[in-house]
């Protein structure tokens, strides 16, 4: 839903007391009255992680990670409020049980999930947060999958939904992601608009806001304004209100590489009170011939020549976004105009794809799904990973950035390299179910089953979307790409490992001095050690290192040909 601000500019806060964390062996404390025992507790900041906590300790280090899956992480603040709250938490990592003054209220067991309660308060409580063991849940007997992905370890990962960052030690450092790494806020339950639909369309130059208004306490009226312009809403049951808001003339948001991405301020008028819905932008997406064909969008009409990189965590340690910002910015100035956020990591905060909105950056979105042959036919898991692509849907609701959602990545490719028939590796989720969930709520988006897929065979080059790294990663020459007739690249290598600034130059990977310069041991927080065969185009460590000329020559997403401006 798109978030809400009251005018006067109240906003969702955190809980008021110091955080503090604790480790115990696993299983050791069943509940908070077991918490009695454990002395050896040390400040922690949430949002935040574990081994961030830990290493700011001095107890934990990024160049020798010690594992922390194996035990229990236990969380826990004073709260001194008095009142109706809704306690959210954004993010879990990821086996999480919660408890308020002893009782619990929540569990979660997904890393992917957002959770809201409902809660009472009357002056100080104890708000507590029991990470269990995710180690202990994966050496849990479990049936085994049809085929068996090398990059990613343990198989029984593929039951847990949580980020595959830490368990590809050949891909990246193997830091355990425990903790409550996005925030927790507690929100006043008061009368008023509580939730906002918003969706955004483009057709024929005429905008149209179309909302759906969820009022808590009742309303005599309520409406929809943006661009200087106001649509009266209809009471279509008690407490919601629907409508359209039409804006004939407004201007489009467009990726950077061919106009301004124009956002426009929205807001909701319920009786005398004014509602901050954020901004939001009006374009339009669509393929320009069949996806069997090789992709290729084109935005608000016109084809779009797709170039960028893929996106991996700033902070691979606390999982923070400070360096969003910047990094957006390079890509930028390197002439990226898209970055796809593959399945081997997370879903990124709700700020990165503003800041995409803002600097015009398409976005395309891997579900969290990688290589694993995945559980669909088992209910609670089905019904985890629907929760799961709605509540993204949900929060990403207004976001022109976001353009393709994709059932994960390498899935397919993986069955059918191994022999599996299409019948074993074209799931019904992703050919099927996920279609219909972005419909529901996202109908502008354009719908990826796999990356790659899209041929008779998942890793066609010229069908659909390919994984092509014949030149970089094969060593071939710049021509190869051209030769194998590539027509939308989703994954590359090209210059994902940039050797160090003082390294003498110009030198090739053939040459010894360009090896010496890439550190040997684990790889900088946020890109991939050296020895990756799987690694994308431009890791957030490239981007970071300012190498704009040489990325522009590499398009990990390209249509075959450029259009014009």
């Amino acid at each position: 839903m798109a978030r809400i601000r009251s005018v006067d500019g109240r906003v969702p806060q955190a809980p008021n007391g110091p955080w503090q964390l604790a480790v115990t062996p696993a299983g050791d404390c069943r509940d908070t009255r077991d918490l009695g025992a454990v002395t050896d507790w040390i400040a922690a900041n949430v949002p935040g992680t574990a081994a961030s906590a830990l290493r700011a300790a001095g107890r934990w280090t990024e160049t020798a990670p010690e594992p922390i899956h194996d035990r229990d992480v236990w969380y826990r603040t004073r709260l001194q409020v008095f009142g109706r709250f809704r306690l959210a938490f954004e993010g879990l990592a990821t086996l999480a049980e919660i408890w308020l003054d002893g009782v619990p209220i929540l569990c979660s067991r997904s890393m992917f999930e957002a959770h809201s309660v409902a809660i009472d308060l009357s002056g100080a409580a104890e708000l507590a947060i029991c990470f269990r063991s995710l180690r202990a849940e994966l050496d849990r007997p479990a049936k085994r999958g049809r085929w068996r992905p090398r990059m990613i370890t343990p198989g029984s990962l593929r039951h847990v939904r949580t980020s595959a960052l830490g368990f590809m030690p050949g891909w990246c450092p193997e830091i355990d992601l425990v903790g409550p790494y996005r925030p927790i806020t507690l929100d006043p339950v008061r009368p008023g608009l509580a939730e906002a639909d918003l969706r955004a369309e483009l057709q024929d130059g005429i905008g149209r806001l179309v909302a759906r208004l969820r009022i808590d306490g009742g309303a005599a009226s309520a409406s929809l304004l943006c661009d200087g312009r106001e649509a009266a809403l209809a009471e279509t049951e008690p407490g919601l209100f629907t409508g359209v808001l039409e804006l004939p003339g407004i201007a489009p948001w467009w990726p950077h590489t061919h106009g301004t991405p124009h956002l426009h301020p929205v807001a909701a008028r319920v009786d005398d009170a004014l509602f901050d819905l954020g901004r939001v932008g009006f374009r339009s997406l669509s393929l320009t011939r069949p996806f069997e064909q090789g992709l290729s969008l084109a935005v608000n009409g016109v084809p779009v020549f797709c170039r960028g990189a893929t996106w991996t965590p700033p902070d691979l340690v606390g999982l923070g976004t400070d360096a969003t910002r910047t990094l957006l910015g390079l890509a930028r100035e390197a002439g990226m105009n898209m970055l796809r956020v593959p399945g081997t990591t997370l879903y990124p905060s709700t700020d990165f794809y503003d800041l995409c909105d803002e600097a015009g950056i398409l976005v395309w979105q891997d579900l969290m799904l990688a290589n694993f042959d995945y559980p669909h036919d088992d209910p609670d898991f089905a019904a985890r990973l629907t929760r799961e692509v709605t509540g993204f849907l949900d929060r990403t609701q207004t976001a022109p950035s976001l353009c393709v959602l994709c059932g994960g990545s390498e899935v397919w490719q993986q069955a059918a390299m191994l022999g599996a028939p299409r019948a074993v590796w074209a799931d019904a989720f992703c050919e099927t179910t996920l279609p219909a969930l972005a419909a529901a709520s996202r109908p502008d988006l354009v719908i990826v089953p796999n990356s790659p897929s899209g041929g008779a065979l998942p890793f066609l080059p010229r069908a659909g979307c390919t994984h092509y790294f014949g030149v970089g990663a094969y060593r071939r020459p710049l021509e190869d790409a051209r030769r194998a007739e590539v027509g939308f690249a989703s994954e590359c290598l090209a210059f994902s490992n940039p050797s160090d600034p003082g390294t003498p130059g110009p030198v090739g990977p053939a040459d010894p001095r360009w090896a010496a310069g890439i550190p040997a041991t684990a790889a900088p927080t946020g890109t991939s050690r050296p020895c990756a065969t799987t690694t994308s185009t431009a890791s957030s460590a490239s981007i970071r290192a300012g190498c704009a000329r040489a990325i522009r020559t590499a398009t990990s997403s390209s249509a075959r040909r450029p259009s014009p401006r």
